[in-house]
């Protein structure tokens, strides 16, 4: 997928523009029935069902009409959901103030982490663990995630 893959991120681009939407991640998996290629937006207030099928039509009517993707493939677009992982850094930086769940090498030993993400820059991120601030290297992370944990209480206290 790699040599199309600049392709289609050019298109999505270009089409989340013209509908405000943003384009997140784009994922792509083999299965039985054949390629499936994911699409991952979001838009400030979330993305709908509805934003999710209008892309879905103006993404596959332009695949199609290119025709530059040799093998059968699915298209599929959703929202990367609440617990969506980060991979870029402009996932990192939209996760600001999010609780995240981190998997990191530290001193050759397997590491995890879960606290709010409070700093992000150029080469490290800035986790908040109750209290305790954890600095931890890009280039050392794994495997990072937002964390949604529902918040219980009662909301209207009568």
């Amino acid at each position: 997928m790699q040599y199309y893959r600049v392709q289609i991120e050019e298109i999505a681009k270009r089409i989340c523009s013209d509908q405000h939407l943003a384009l997140y991640d784009i994922d792509e998996k083999m299965s039985g029935k054949g390629r499936i290629i994911t699409v991952y937006l979001t838009k400030i207030g979330g993305v709908t069902l509805d934003d999710c099928a209008q892309f879905s039509r103006a993404l596959g009517a332009e695949l199609e009409s290119l025709d530059f993707i040799p093998e059968r493939y699915y298209l599929e677009v959703s929202s990367p959901g609440v617990q969506r992982p980060l991979k870029l850094k402009s996932h990192y930086v939209s996760a600001i103030n999010e609780k995240v769940a981190i998997q990191f090498t530290s001193d050759g030993e397997k590491k995890s982490v879960m606290g709010t993400l409070t700093e992000v820059d150029q080469d490290d991120i800035t986790l908040d663990d109750r209290g305790t601030l954890h600095v931890i290297p890009f280039k050392a992370i794994s495997r990072a995630k937002t964390v949604y944990i529902p918040d219980w209480r009662e909301k209207d206290e009568r």
